[in-house]
């Protein structure tokens, strides 16, 4: 399809090395002063728009993040990468972005820019939530390929193998569709500092999220999080001389 768009997710999160720490309250995690980077299910979704382009099979690459003025870092790290503009749909300090929220800021997204395909991770790793691209598809009422681990463009068409738990899954799609990276789809490649510094100067657009939202979304939002825990410490080991002091340890504590 000449002049395919992509339009790729990206979500900056607490980087996967940093040892995430509730904050006072327990009303969420400690984020000041923590490394944030690019999700990297978002880094795979990202990788993938920019080999399909490579390849001539997609003509622009546009990478689209949902939140605070500082996802613009993450989005210069998308453009460094190789997406050809960014789009920051600003949502404000303090407000509720859950999947829903996303979603239906990548709809409205969608509805202005004409994307053929959208392309995001399966999932993030701050919240685990896996429910973005699917409510995405609903919104849209595009066909779906989740947890993706092959994609091929054909004409018209996206033809997706999918992780299921019976083993693959192959599925036939007709454009525009939505789908999801699972972590085997490819190993996403670094910036270069050339191309970190080009994207410096790449276009990067501003946007606010109520534009996009609309009177869609109820207030306040469906989901909320009452609390957050610590696992509590994990207990020392204890030596036994043999099998036989081990069982017995083992009945005398109730564990058999």
């Amino acid at each position: 399809m000449a002049g395919l768009r992509v339009l790729v997710g990206v979500k900056r999160v607490i980087d996967y090395a940093v040892k995430v720490r509730v904050a006072a309250g327990g009303g969420g995690v400690q984020t000041q002063g923590v490394k944030h980077s690019l999700n990297p299910f978002c880094e795979i979704a990202l990788e993938e728009a920019v080999r399909l382009r490579e390849r001539g099979a997609a003509a622009e690459v546009v990478a689209v993040s949902v939140g605070t003025r500082a996802c613009q870092e993450t989005l210069r790290t998308a453009l460094a990468v190789g997406a050809d503009r960014g789009v920051l749909v600003e949502a404000g300090e303090g407000a509720a972005v859950g999947p829903r929220e996303a979603a239906a800021a990548l709809a409205g997204l969608a509805g202005r820019l004409r994307p053929h395909l959208v392309l995001l991770g399966k999932q993030a790793i701050d919240d685990d939530c896996n429910q973005t691209g699917q409510i995405l598809a609903a919104m849209l009422d595009w066909p779906q390929g989740t947890f993706a681990s092959r994609v091929e463009l054909e004409g018209e068409w996206v033809r997706v193998q999918r992780e299921v738990d019976g083993g693959l899954e192959t599925l036939r799609l007709r454009l525009p569709a939505v789908l999801t990276a699972d972590l085997r789809l490819n190993e996403p490649r670094y910036a270069t500092l050339p191309n970190i510094m080009k994207a410096k100067k790449k276009p990067l657009e501003v946007m606010a999220a109520s534009e996009l939202w609309g009177g869609s979304l109820p207030s306040p939002p469906r989901l909320r999080v009452l609390k957050l825990e610590e696992p509590p410490p994990r207990g020392g080991g204890q030596r036994v001389e043999d099998v036989p002091a081990l069982l017995e340890r083992l009945r005398s504590s109730g564990r058999i």
